[in-house]
Protein backbone atom coordinates (compact mmCIF):
# COMPACT_ATOMS: atom_id res chain seq x y z
CA UNK A 1 0.00 0.00 0.00
CA UNK A 2 1.35 3.45 -1.00
CA UNK A 3 0.50 5.91 1.76
CA UNK A 4 1.21 8.93 -0.46
CA UNK A 5 -1.45 7.74 -2.90
CA UNK A 6 -3.95 7.42 -0.05
CA UNK A 7 -3.18 10.90 1.22
CA UNK A 8 -3.34 12.32 -2.29
CA UNK A 9 -6.78 10.92 -3.07
CA UNK A 10 -9.54 13.54 -3.19
CA UNK A 11 -12.80 12.25 -4.70
CA UNK A 12 -15.02 14.56 -6.69
CA UNK A 13 -18.18 15.80 -5.12
CA UNK A 14 -21.02 13.43 -6.12
CA UNK A 15 -24.27 14.59 -7.62
CA UNK A 16 -26.82 13.62 -10.25
CA UNK A 17 -26.38 13.87 -14.00
CA UNK A 18 -30.05 14.41 -14.78
CA UNK A 19 -33.02 15.53 -12.75
CA UNK A 20 -36.69 15.01 -13.31
CA UNK A 21 -38.29 16.80 -16.23
CA UNK A 22 -34.91 16.97 -17.95
CA UNK A 23 -33.56 19.93 -15.93
CA UNK A 24 -29.72 19.93 -15.99
CA UNK A 25 -27.49 20.40 -13.00
CA UNK A 26 -24.02 21.88 -12.76
CA UNK A 27 -21.47 19.66 -14.54
CA UNK A 28 -19.32 19.20 -11.44
CA UNK A 29 -22.29 17.84 -9.48
CA UNK A 30 -22.22 14.31 -10.84
CA UNK A 31 -22.79 11.03 -8.94
CA UNK A 32 -20.02 8.49 -8.73
CA UNK A 33 -21.80 6.21 -11.21
CA UNK A 34 -19.68 3.09 -10.99
CA UNK A 35 -20.54 1.39 -14.24
CA UNK A 36 -19.62 -2.25 -14.62
CA UNK A 37 -18.86 -2.92 -18.24
CA UNK A 38 -18.68 -6.37 -19.78
CA UNK A 39 -15.03 -6.20 -20.57
CA UNK A 40 -13.51 -4.32 -17.68
CA UNK A 41 -13.66 -2.99 -14.16
CA UNK A 42 -15.37 -0.01 -12.65
CA UNK A 43 -14.59 3.52 -13.64
CA UNK A 44 -13.89 6.13 -11.02
CA UNK A 45 -12.36 9.57 -10.65
CA UNK A 46 -10.08 11.37 -8.21
CA UNK A 47 -8.17 14.52 -7.49
CA UNK A 48 -4.77 15.35 -5.97
CA UNK A 49 -4.17 16.99 -2.62
CA UNK A 50 -0.92 18.78 -1.95
CA UNK A 51 -0.94 18.92 1.85
CA UNK A 52 2.30 18.03 3.66
CA UNK A 53 2.14 15.49 6.46
CA UNK A 54 4.77 14.72 9.10
CA UNK A 55 6.31 11.25 9.39
CA UNK A 56 4.59 10.70 12.73
CA UNK A 57 1.21 11.58 11.28
CA UNK A 58 1.86 9.31 8.29
CA UNK A 59 2.55 6.36 10.59
CA UNK A 60 -0.58 7.07 12.60
CA UNK A 61 -2.74 7.31 9.48
CA UNK A 62 -1.21 4.15 8.01
CA UNK A 63 -1.88 2.24 11.24
CA UNK A 64 -5.47 3.47 11.23
CA UNK A 65 -5.97 2.35 7.62
CA UNK A 66 -4.55 -1.10 8.39
CA UNK A 67 -6.85 -1.46 11.39
CA UNK A 68 -9.87 -0.46 9.27
CA UNK A 69 -8.94 -3.04 6.62
CA UNK A 70 -8.53 -5.78 9.22
CA UNK A 71 -11.91 -4.87 10.71
CA UNK A 72 -13.59 -4.96 7.28
CA UNK A 73 -12.02 -8.33 6.46
CA UNK A 74 -13.28 -9.72 9.74
CA UNK A 75 -16.85 -8.65 9.04
CA UNK A 76 -18.85 -11.25 7.07
CA UNK A 77 -22.19 -10.60 5.38
CA UNK A 78 -24.98 -12.52 7.14
CA UNK A 79 -28.74 -12.80 6.80
CA UNK A 80 -29.32 -10.02 9.30
CA UNK A 81 -26.91 -7.72 7.51
CA UNK A 82 -28.60 -8.32 4.16
CA UNK A 83 -32.04 -7.65 5.64
CA UNK A 84 -30.87 -4.42 7.28
CA UNK A 85 -29.32 -3.35 3.98
CA UNK A 86 -32.54 -4.02 2.08
CA UNK A 87 -34.70 -2.27 4.66
CA UNK A 88 -32.43 0.76 4.50
CA UNK A 89 -32.75 0.67 0.72
CA UNK A 90 -36.56 0.59 0.94
CA UNK A 91 -36.48 3.62 3.23
CA UNK A 92 -34.32 5.55 0.79
CA UNK A 93 -36.71 4.71 -2.05
CA UNK A 94 -39.73 5.87 -0.06
CA UNK A 95 -37.92 9.02 1.04
CA UNK A 96 -37.03 9.88 -2.56
CA UNK A 97 -40.61 9.28 -3.71
CA UNK A 98 -41.93 11.50 -0.93
CA UNK A 99 -39.57 14.36 -1.76
CA UNK A 100 -40.38 14.16 -5.47
CA UNK A 101 -44.11 14.29 -4.75
CA UNK A 102 -43.72 17.27 -2.40
CA UNK A 103 -41.35 19.28 -4.60
CA UNK A 104 -41.88 18.17 -8.21
CA UNK A 105 -40.71 21.53 -9.59
CA UNK A 106 -37.78 22.06 -7.20
CA UNK A 107 -34.97 19.63 -8.00
CA UNK A 108 -32.72 21.08 -5.33
CA UNK A 109 -35.23 19.85 -2.74
CA UNK A 110 -35.10 16.19 -3.72
CA UNK A 111 -31.50 16.11 -4.93
CA UNK A 112 -30.11 14.96 -1.61
CA UNK A 113 -32.55 12.04 -1.36
CA UNK A 114 -31.61 11.03 -4.90
CA UNK A 115 -27.93 11.01 -4.00
CA UNK A 116 -28.64 8.88 -0.94
CA UNK A 117 -30.68 6.45 -3.05
CA UNK A 118 -27.87 6.16 -5.58
CA UNK A 119 -25.35 5.46 -2.79
CA UNK A 120 -27.66 2.81 -1.37
CA UNK A 121 -27.85 1.10 -4.75
CA UNK A 122 -24.06 0.99 -4.88
CA UNK A 123 -24.02 -0.60 -1.43
CA UNK A 124 -26.28 -3.43 -2.64
CA UNK A 125 -23.57 -4.61 -5.04
CA UNK A 126 -22.04 -6.57 -2.17
CA UNK A 127 -25.00 -8.98 -2.32
CA UNK A 128 -23.80 -10.09 -5.77
CA UNK A 129 -20.81 -11.69 -4.04
CA UNK A 130 -23.10 -13.88 -1.91
CA UNK A 131 -25.78 -15.45 -4.16
CA UNK A 132 -26.91 -17.67 -1.28
CA UNK A 133 -28.74 -14.60 0.05
CA UNK A 134 -30.65 -13.98 -3.22
CA UNK A 135 -33.89 -15.54 -1.87
CA UNK A 136 -34.05 -12.69 0.65
CA UNK A 137 -34.45 -10.25 -2.25
CA UNK A 138 -37.76 -11.90 -3.09
CA UNK A 139 -38.82 -12.40 0.52
CA UNK A 140 -38.54 -8.67 1.26
CA UNK A 141 -40.01 -7.58 -2.10
CA UNK A 142 -36.70 -5.97 -3.05
CA UNK A 143 -37.01 -7.38 -6.58
CA UNK A 144 -40.23 -5.45 -7.17
CA UNK A 145 -38.72 -2.30 -5.70
CA UNK A 146 -35.60 -2.55 -7.86
CA UNK A 147 -37.59 -3.11 -11.02
CA UNK A 148 -39.87 -0.22 -10.11
CA UNK A 149 -36.83 2.07 -10.15
CA UNK A 150 -36.18 1.18 -13.81
CA UNK A 151 -38.91 3.68 -14.67
CA UNK A 152 -37.49 6.37 -12.35
CA UNK A 153 -37.62 9.89 -13.80
CA UNK A 154 -33.87 10.22 -13.32
CA UNK A 155 -32.26 7.88 -15.85
CA UNK A 156 -29.10 7.74 -13.71
CA UNK A 157 -31.08 5.90 -11.04
CA UNK A 158 -32.45 3.53 -13.69
CA UNK A 159 -28.93 2.89 -14.98
CA UNK A 160 -27.68 2.26 -11.45
CA UNK A 161 -30.34 -0.45 -11.13
CA UNK A 162 -29.31 -1.90 -14.50
CA UNK A 163 -25.71 -1.99 -13.30
CA UNK A 164 -26.76 -3.82 -10.13
CA UNK A 165 -28.95 -6.35 -11.98
CA UNK A 166 -26.12 -7.05 -14.41
CA UNK A 167 -23.83 -7.94 -11.53
CA UNK A 168 -26.48 -9.98 -9.70
CA UNK A 169 -26.99 -12.16 -12.78
CA UNK A 170 -23.35 -12.35 -13.91
CA UNK A 171 -22.80 -15.95 -14.99
CA UNK A 172 -19.09 -15.89 -14.22
CA UNK A 173 -19.58 -14.92 -10.57
CA UNK A 174 -22.69 -16.93 -9.66
CA UNK A 175 -22.23 -20.20 -11.52
CA UNK A 176 -21.60 -22.18 -8.31
CA UNK A 177 -25.01 -21.24 -6.86
CA UNK A 178 -27.21 -21.94 -9.86
CA UNK A 179 -30.37 -22.77 -7.92
CA UNK A 180 -30.43 -19.41 -6.13
CA UNK A 181 -29.74 -17.50 -9.34
CA UNK A 182 -32.46 -19.38 -11.19
CA UNK A 183 -34.84 -18.36 -8.42
CA UNK A 184 -33.83 -14.72 -8.87
CA UNK A 185 -34.24 -14.93 -12.65
CA UNK A 186 -37.69 -16.49 -12.19
CA UNK A 187 -38.66 -13.61 -9.91
CA UNK A 188 -37.36 -11.06 -12.43
CA UNK A 189 -39.24 -12.68 -15.31
CA UNK A 190 -42.43 -12.84 -13.22
CA UNK A 191 -42.24 -9.06 -12.82
CA UNK A 192 -41.78 -8.67 -16.62
CA UNK A 193 -38.22 -7.42 -16.44
CA UNK A 194 -37.78 -7.65 -20.21
CA UNK A 195 -40.57 -5.15 -20.88
CA UNK A 196 -39.12 -2.79 -18.27
CA UNK A 197 -35.65 -3.06 -19.78
CA UNK A 198 -37.09 -2.23 -23.21
CA UNK A 199 -38.61 0.92 -21.72
CA UNK A 200 -35.19 1.90 -20.41
CA UNK A 201 -33.64 1.20 -23.83
CA UNK A 202 -36.16 3.53 -25.45
CA UNK A 203 -35.07 6.34 -23.12
CA UNK A 204 -31.34 6.05 -23.71
CA UNK A 205 -29.25 8.03 -26.17
CA UNK A 206 -26.21 5.99 -27.21
CA UNK A 207 -24.36 9.13 -28.26
CA UNK A 208 -23.88 9.65 -24.52
CA UNK A 209 -21.18 7.36 -23.14
CA UNK A 210 -23.08 6.49 -19.95
CA UNK A 211 -26.22 5.63 -21.93
CA UNK A 212 -24.23 3.47 -24.36
CA UNK A 213 -22.79 1.58 -21.39
CA UNK A 214 -26.32 1.19 -20.07
CA UNK A 215 -27.48 -0.39 -23.35
CA UNK A 216 -24.54 -2.79 -23.18
CA UNK A 217 -25.36 -3.77 -19.60
CA UNK A 218 -29.04 -4.35 -20.45
CA UNK A 219 -28.05 -6.71 -23.24
CA UNK A 220 -25.68 -8.39 -20.80
CA UNK A 221 -28.58 -8.96 -18.37
CA UNK A 222 -30.61 -10.61 -21.13
CA UNK A 223 -27.69 -12.86 -22.05
CA UNK A 224 -27.08 -13.75 -18.40
CA UNK A 225 -30.72 -14.68 -17.82
CA UNK A 226 -30.81 -16.77 -20.98
CA UNK A 227 -27.97 -18.88 -19.58
CA UNK A 228 -30.28 -19.97 -16.77
CA UNK A 229 -33.78 -19.77 -18.31
CA UNK A 230 -33.28 -19.78 -22.07
CA UNK A 231 -36.77 -20.74 -23.24
CA UNK A 232 -38.48 -18.38 -20.80
CA UNK A 233 -36.24 -15.45 -21.72
CA UNK A 234 -36.66 -16.10 -25.45
CA UNK A 235 -40.44 -16.17 -25.02
CA UNK A 236 -40.43 -12.95 -22.99
CA UNK A 237 -38.16 -11.25 -25.53
CA UNK A 238 -40.73 -11.84 -28.24
CA UNK A 239 -43.82 -11.02 -26.21
CA UNK A 240 -42.43 -7.97 -24.39
CA UNK A 241 -40.93 -6.07 -27.30
CA UNK A 242 -37.22 -6.78 -27.07
CA UNK A 243 -36.94 -8.37 -30.53
CA UNK A 244 -38.70 -5.35 -32.04
CA UNK A 245 -36.18 -3.01 -30.39
CA UNK A 246 -33.24 -5.18 -31.48
CA UNK A 247 -34.39 -5.17 -35.11
CA UNK A 248 -34.76 -1.40 -35.00
CA UNK A 249 -31.24 -1.09 -33.59
CA UNK A 250 -29.91 -3.25 -36.43
CA UNK A 251 -30.85 -0.52 -38.90
CA UNK A 252 -28.06 1.66 -37.59
CA UNK A 253 -25.37 1.11 -40.21
CA UNK A 254 -22.36 2.23 -38.15
CA UNK A 255 -20.48 -0.58 -36.47
CA UNK A 256 -19.83 -0.37 -32.73
CA UNK A 257 -19.59 -2.67 -29.72
CA UNK A 258 -23.31 -2.41 -28.99
CA UNK A 259 -24.30 -3.41 -32.52
CA UNK A 260 -22.06 -6.46 -32.20
CA UNK A 261 -23.84 -7.35 -28.96
CA UNK A 262 -27.29 -6.71 -30.45
CA UNK A 263 -26.62 -9.21 -33.24
CA UNK A 264 -25.31 -11.74 -30.71
CA UNK A 265 -28.51 -11.44 -28.65
CA UNK A 266 -30.68 -11.82 -31.76
CA UNK A 267 -28.77 -15.01 -32.62
CA UNK A 268 -29.43 -16.37 -29.11
CA UNK A 269 -33.15 -15.54 -29.27
CA UNK A 270 -33.64 -17.14 -32.71
CA UNK A 271 -31.71 -20.35 -32.18
CA UNK A 272 -34.13 -23.32 -32.14
CA UNK A 273 -37.03 -21.00 -31.24
CA UNK A 274 -39.76 -21.11 -33.87
CA UNK A 275 -41.90 -18.52 -32.07
CA UNK A 276 -39.18 -15.87 -32.36
CA UNK A 277 -38.31 -16.97 -35.88
CA UNK A 278 -41.94 -16.35 -36.88
CA UNK A 279 -42.03 -13.02 -35.04
CA UNK A 280 -38.85 -11.86 -36.74
CA UNK A 281 -40.40 -12.60 -40.12
CA UNK A 282 -43.61 -10.76 -39.24
CA UNK A 283 -41.61 -7.70 -38.12
CA UNK A 284 -39.75 -7.47 -41.45
CA UNK A 285 -36.69 -8.91 -39.75
CA UNK A 286 -35.58 -10.78 -42.89
CA UNK A 287 -35.31 -7.46 -44.75
CA UNK A 288 -33.44 -5.94 -41.79
CA UNK A 289 -30.90 -8.77 -41.81
CA UNK A 290 -30.47 -8.60 -45.58
CA UNK A 291 -29.94 -4.83 -45.46
CA UNK A 292 -27.35 -5.23 -42.72
CA UNK A 293 -25.53 -7.91 -44.72
CA UNK A 294 -25.71 -5.95 -47.99
CA UNK A 295 -22.98 -3.70 -46.59
CA UNK A 296 -20.54 -6.62 -46.92
CA UNK A 297 -21.30 -7.64 -50.50
CA UNK A 298 -18.41 -5.53 -51.77
CA UNK A 299 -16.58 -4.78 -48.53
CA UNK A 300 -14.71 -6.92 -46.05
CA UNK A 301 -15.12 -6.27 -42.31
CA UNK A 302 -12.11 -4.43 -40.92
CA UNK A 303 -11.67 -5.87 -37.43
CA UNK A 304 -12.11 -9.21 -35.70
CA UNK A 305 -15.15 -7.84 -33.85
CA UNK A 306 -16.74 -6.74 -37.10
CA UNK A 307 -16.02 -10.16 -38.62
CA UNK A 308 -17.76 -11.74 -35.64
CA UNK A 309 -20.76 -9.47 -36.12
CA UNK A 310 -21.01 -10.31 -39.82
CA UNK A 311 -20.86 -14.04 -39.08
CA UNK A 312 -23.55 -13.63 -36.41
CA UNK A 313 -25.78 -11.82 -38.92
CA UNK A 314 -25.46 -14.79 -41.28
CA UNK A 315 -26.24 -17.16 -38.39
CA UNK A 316 -29.35 -15.12 -37.55
CA UNK A 317 -30.51 -15.38 -41.15
CA UNK A 318 -29.91 -19.15 -41.21
CA UNK A 319 -31.91 -19.58 -37.99
CA UNK A 320 -34.75 -17.46 -39.37
CA UNK A 321 -34.86 -19.54 -42.58
CA UNK A 322 -35.56 -22.68 -40.55
CA UNK A 323 -39.11 -21.30 -40.23
CA UNK A 324 -40.53 -22.18 -43.67
CA UNK A 325 -42.62 -19.00 -44.32
CA UNK A 326 -39.43 -16.93 -43.93
CA UNK A 327 -38.01 -18.59 -47.03
CA UNK A 328 -40.70 -16.89 -49.09
CA UNK A 329 -39.84 -13.56 -47.45
CA UNK A 330 -36.18 -14.23 -48.24
CA UNK A 331 -37.12 -14.89 -51.87
CA UNK A 332 -39.27 -11.75 -52.18
CA UNK A 333 -36.58 -9.66 -50.48
CA UNK A 334 -34.11 -10.72 -53.20
CA UNK A 335 -32.00 -12.59 -50.69
CA UNK A 336 -30.94 -15.08 -53.37
CA UNK A 337 -29.61 -12.29 -55.57
CA UNK A 338 -27.63 -10.85 -52.64
CA UNK A 339 -26.04 -14.22 -51.82
CA UNK A 340 -25.20 -14.81 -55.49
CA UNK A 341 -23.59 -11.37 -55.68
CA UNK A 342 -21.49 -12.24 -52.64
CA UNK A 343 -20.29 -15.39 -54.39
CA UNK A 344 -19.32 -13.34 -57.42
CA UNK A 345 -17.48 -10.62 -55.51
CA UNK A 346 -15.16 -13.12 -53.79
CA UNK A 347 -15.16 -11.22 -50.52
CA UNK A 348 -15.02 -12.70 -47.06
CA UNK A 349 -18.81 -12.95 -46.97
CA UNK A 350 -19.07 -15.61 -49.69
CA UNK A 351 -18.21 -18.45 -47.34
CA UNK A 352 -21.23 -17.70 -45.17
CA UNK A 353 -23.37 -16.90 -48.23
CA UNK A 354 -23.06 -20.60 -49.16
CA UNK A 355 -24.42 -21.57 -45.74
CA UNK A 356 -27.42 -19.25 -46.19
CA UNK A 357 -28.14 -20.64 -49.65
CA UNK A 358 -28.07 -24.15 -48.21
CA UNK A 359 -30.65 -23.21 -45.56
CA UNK A 360 -32.85 -21.42 -48.10
CA UNK A 361 -32.86 -24.22 -50.70
CA UNK A 362 -32.82 -27.48 -48.73
CA UNK A 363 -35.74 -29.93 -48.57
CA UNK A 364 -39.04 -29.61 -50.42
CA UNK A 365 -39.72 -26.26 -48.71
CA UNK A 366 -36.82 -24.80 -50.70
CA UNK A 367 -38.25 -25.63 -54.13
CA UNK A 368 -39.19 -22.05 -55.05
CA UNK A 369 -35.76 -20.79 -54.06
CA UNK A 370 -34.08 -23.56 -56.10
CA UNK A 371 -36.08 -22.70 -59.20
CA UNK A 372 -35.38 -18.99 -58.78
CA UNK A 373 -31.69 -19.68 -58.17
CA UNK A 374 -31.37 -21.26 -61.62
CA UNK A 375 -33.49 -18.54 -63.24
CA UNK A 376 -31.23 -15.72 -61.96
CA UNK A 377 -28.10 -17.53 -63.20
CA UNK A 378 -26.94 -18.64 -59.78
CA UNK A 379 -25.23 -21.69 -61.29
CA UNK A 380 -22.64 -19.38 -62.85
CA UNK A 381 -21.56 -18.26 -59.39
CA UNK A 382 -21.98 -21.57 -57.57
CA UNK A 383 -19.85 -23.89 -59.68
CA UNK A 384 -16.64 -21.81 -59.66
CA UNK A 385 -16.79 -22.11 -55.85
CA UNK A 386 -17.55 -25.82 -56.20
CA UNK A 387 -14.45 -26.28 -58.34
CA UNK A 388 -12.21 -24.16 -56.12
CA UNK A 389 -13.52 -23.48 -52.59
CA UNK A 390 -12.30 -20.23 -50.97
CA UNK A 391 -9.49 -20.65 -48.51
CA UNK A 392 -9.95 -19.67 -44.90
CA UNK A 393 -9.17 -16.00 -44.26
CA UNK A 394 -6.29 -15.05 -42.00
CA UNK A 395 -8.67 -12.66 -40.23
CA UNK A 396 -10.62 -15.55 -38.77
CA UNK A 397 -13.80 -16.15 -40.76
CA UNK A 398 -15.61 -19.27 -39.71
CA UNK A 399 -16.19 -22.38 -41.81
CA UNK A 400 -13.78 -25.23 -42.38
CA UNK A 401 -13.11 -26.76 -45.79
CA UNK A 402 -15.30 -29.73 -44.86
CA UNK A 403 -18.20 -27.43 -43.91
CA UNK A 404 -17.94 -25.54 -47.19
CA UNK A 405 -17.89 -28.76 -49.21
CA UNK A 406 -20.90 -30.00 -47.26
CA UNK A 407 -22.84 -26.79 -48.00
CA UNK A 408 -21.99 -26.92 -51.71
CA UNK A 409 -22.86 -30.62 -51.98
CA UNK A 410 -26.15 -29.97 -50.16
CA UNK A 411 -27.05 -27.08 -52.49
CA UNK A 412 -26.40 -29.16 -55.62
CA UNK A 413 -28.35 -32.10 -54.16
CA UNK A 414 -31.27 -29.76 -53.37
CA UNK A 415 -31.20 -28.47 -56.95
CA UNK A 416 -31.43 -32.03 -58.33
CA UNK A 417 -34.36 -32.76 -56.00
CA UNK A 418 -36.33 -29.59 -56.62
CA UNK A 419 -35.89 -28.42 -60.23
CA UNK A 420 -37.37 -29.96 -63.34
CA UNK A 421 -37.56 -29.34 -67.09
CA UNK A 422 -35.28 -26.72 -68.62
CA UNK A 423 -33.83 -25.77 -65.23
CA UNK A 424 -32.72 -29.36 -64.64
CA UNK A 425 -31.23 -29.54 -68.13
CA UNK A 426 -29.16 -26.42 -67.37
CA UNK A 427 -28.00 -28.03 -64.11
CA UNK A 428 -26.94 -31.27 -65.80
CA UNK A 429 -25.33 -29.32 -68.63
CA UNK A 430 -22.91 -27.73 -66.13
CA UNK A 431 -21.38 -31.19 -65.55
CA UNK A 432 -20.69 -31.56 -69.28
CA UNK A 433 -18.68 -28.36 -69.56
CA UNK A 434 -14.90 -28.49 -70.12
CA UNK A 435 -14.73 -32.24 -70.69
CA UNK A 436 -16.82 -33.12 -67.60
CA UNK A 437 -14.44 -31.40 -65.17
CA UNK A 438 -17.22 -30.99 -62.59
CA UNK A 439 -17.86 -34.74 -62.69
CA UNK A 440 -14.17 -35.21 -61.93
CA UNK A 441 -14.46 -32.81 -58.99
CA UNK A 442 -17.54 -34.65 -57.72
CA UNK A 443 -15.74 -37.98 -57.87
CA UNK A 444 -12.74 -36.43 -56.13
CA UNK A 445 -15.05 -35.51 -53.22
CA UNK A 446 -16.53 -39.03 -53.26
CA UNK A 447 -13.13 -40.70 -52.85
CA UNK A 448 -11.97 -38.12 -50.29
CA UNK A 449 -14.89 -38.59 -47.93
CA UNK A 450 -15.21 -42.34 -48.47
CA UNK A 451 -11.59 -42.65 -47.38
CA UNK A 452 -12.28 -40.58 -44.26
CA UNK A 453 -15.37 -42.57 -43.33
CA UNK A 454 -13.53 -45.86 -43.90
CA UNK A 455 -10.75 -44.76 -41.55
CA UNK A 456 -13.37 -43.78 -38.95
CA UNK A 457 -15.03 -47.21 -39.30
CA UNK A 458 -11.71 -48.97 -38.78
CA UNK A 459 -11.02 -46.88 -35.69
CA UNK A 460 -14.45 -47.70 -34.26
CA UNK A 461 -13.90 -51.41 -34.95
CA UNK A 462 -10.56 -51.40 -33.10
CA UNK A 463 -12.07 -49.64 -30.10
CA UNK A 464 -14.92 -52.14 -29.88
CA UNK A 465 -12.53 -55.07 -30.03
CA UNK A 466 -10.64 -53.61 -27.09
CA UNK A 467 -13.86 -52.88 -25.16
CA UNK A 468 -15.35 -56.28 -25.86
CA UNK A 469 -18.59 -55.16 -27.48
CA UNK A 470 -20.79 -52.13 -28.01
CA UNK A 471 -23.78 -50.66 -26.20
CA UNK A 472 -26.54 -48.49 -27.65
CA UNK A 473 -24.70 -45.44 -26.35
CA UNK A 474 -21.56 -46.62 -28.13
CA UNK A 475 -23.55 -46.91 -31.38
CA UNK A 476 -24.67 -43.30 -31.04
CA UNK A 477 -21.13 -42.13 -30.40
CA UNK A 478 -19.86 -44.16 -33.34
CA UNK A 479 -22.45 -42.60 -35.66
CA UNK A 480 -21.51 -39.11 -34.50
CA UNK A 481 -17.86 -39.95 -35.08
CA UNK A 482 -18.66 -41.03 -38.64
CA UNK A 483 -20.59 -37.80 -39.22
CA UNK A 484 -17.59 -35.80 -38.00
CA UNK A 485 -15.45 -37.70 -40.49
CA UNK A 486 -17.75 -36.54 -43.32
CA UNK A 487 -20.44 -39.22 -43.67
CA UNK A 488 -23.20 -36.71 -44.47
CA UNK A 489 -21.10 -35.03 -47.17
CA UNK A 490 -20.36 -38.48 -48.67
CA UNK A 491 -24.09 -39.26 -48.75
CA UNK A 492 -24.89 -35.97 -50.51
CA UNK A 493 -22.08 -36.43 -53.04
CA UNK A 494 -23.19 -39.98 -53.81
CA UNK A 495 -26.79 -38.82 -54.21
CA UNK A 496 -25.68 -36.27 -56.82
CA UNK A 497 -23.53 -38.95 -58.48
CA UNK A 498 -26.54 -41.28 -58.74
CA UNK A 499 -28.70 -38.50 -60.23
CA UNK A 500 -26.03 -37.79 -62.84
CA UNK A 501 -25.42 -41.46 -63.61
CA UNK A 502 -29.13 -42.02 -64.32
CA UNK A 503 -29.64 -38.90 -66.45
CA UNK A 504 -28.99 -40.91 -69.63
CA UNK A 505 -25.97 -38.93 -70.82
CA UNK A 506 -23.29 -41.41 -72.01
CA UNK A 507 -20.32 -39.05 -71.43
CA UNK A 508 -21.20 -38.56 -67.76
CA UNK A 509 -22.01 -42.23 -67.14
CA UNK A 510 -18.79 -43.38 -68.77
CA UNK A 511 -16.71 -40.90 -66.76
CA UNK A 512 -18.24 -42.07 -63.48
CA UNK A 513 -17.72 -45.76 -64.29
CA UNK A 514 -14.13 -45.16 -65.40
CA UNK A 515 -13.17 -43.23 -62.26
CA UNK A 516 -14.80 -45.80 -59.98
CA UNK A 517 -12.88 -48.60 -61.69
CA UNK A 518 -9.59 -46.72 -61.42
CA UNK A 519 -10.04 -46.50 -57.65
CA UNK A 520 -11.31 -50.08 -57.32
CA UNK A 521 -14.72 -48.82 -56.30
CA UNK A 522 -18.13 -49.93 -57.55
CA UNK A 523 -21.72 -48.78 -57.79
CA UNK A 524 -22.51 -51.35 -55.10
CA UNK A 525 -20.58 -49.18 -52.64
CA UNK A 526 -22.58 -46.14 -53.74
CA UNK A 527 -25.83 -48.06 -53.21
CA UNK A 528 -24.70 -48.99 -49.70
CA UNK A 529 -24.02 -45.34 -48.84
CA UNK A 530 -27.40 -44.27 -50.22
CA UNK A 531 -29.20 -47.05 -48.31
CA UNK A 532 -27.80 -45.68 -45.06
CA UNK A 533 -28.79 -42.20 -46.23
CA UNK A 534 -32.46 -43.22 -46.55
CA UNK A 535 -32.42 -44.41 -42.94
CA UNK A 536 -31.26 -40.98 -41.79
CA UNK A 537 -34.15 -39.29 -43.61
CA UNK A 538 -36.68 -40.52 -41.04
CA UNK A 539 -39.09 -43.31 -40.17
CA UNK A 540 -42.79 -44.05 -40.48
CA UNK A 541 -43.68 -40.98 -38.43
CA UNK A 542 -41.80 -38.62 -40.77
CA UNK A 543 -43.50 -35.90 -42.81
CA UNK A 544 -44.88 -36.58 -46.28
CA UNK A 545 -42.08 -34.53 -47.84
CA UNK A 546 -39.48 -36.61 -45.99
CA UNK A 547 -41.13 -39.82 -47.13
CA UNK A 548 -41.05 -38.56 -50.71
CA UNK A 549 -37.32 -37.92 -50.37
CA UNK A 550 -36.85 -41.46 -49.06
CA UNK A 551 -38.80 -42.90 -51.96
CA UNK A 552 -36.78 -40.86 -54.46
CA UNK A 553 -33.48 -42.16 -53.06
CA UNK A 554 -34.80 -45.73 -52.98
CA UNK A 555 -35.77 -45.40 -56.65
CA UNK A 556 -32.23 -44.29 -57.46
CA UNK A 557 -30.80 -47.24 -55.55
CA UNK A 558 -32.97 -49.71 -57.45
CA UNK A 559 -31.85 -48.28 -60.81
CA UNK A 560 -28.12 -48.27 -60.05
CA UNK A 561 -26.72 -51.40 -61.70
Amino acid sequence: MDLNEILAFNPEKPSLKRLADGEPVDSDMRPPHAKQTRGGGRRGGGGVAGASVSDEEKLRILQSVDEDEEEEEGEGLDVGGVKRMLLSFEKKVLRNQEMRVKFPELPEKFMESELELNEELQTLHVIATTPEFYPILSELNAVQTLLGLLSHDNSDIALAVVDLLQELTDVETVSETQEEVEGLVDALLKEQIVALLVQVLDRLDEKVREDADGVHNILYIVENMSEFKNSEVCLAAGEQGLITWLLRRLRVRQFDANKLYVVEIVAILLQSNETNQRLLGEKDGIDNLLQALAYYKRRDPQTLDEIEMMENLFDCLCSALMFTPNRERFLKGEGLQLMILMLKEKKMSRRSALKVLNHAMCNAEGTENCVKFVEVYGLRSLFPVFMKPPKSSKKGTSGSEQELEEHMSSIIASLFRNVQGASRDRLVGKFLENDCEKVDRLMELHFKYKRRVTLADEEIKRERQLDGGATEEDDTEAYLHRLDAGLFTLQLVDYVMAELYLCSIPAIRTRIQTLLSQHRDTLAGVRMVLSEYTESLGDASSSDAMKQDQQRVNDLISKLI
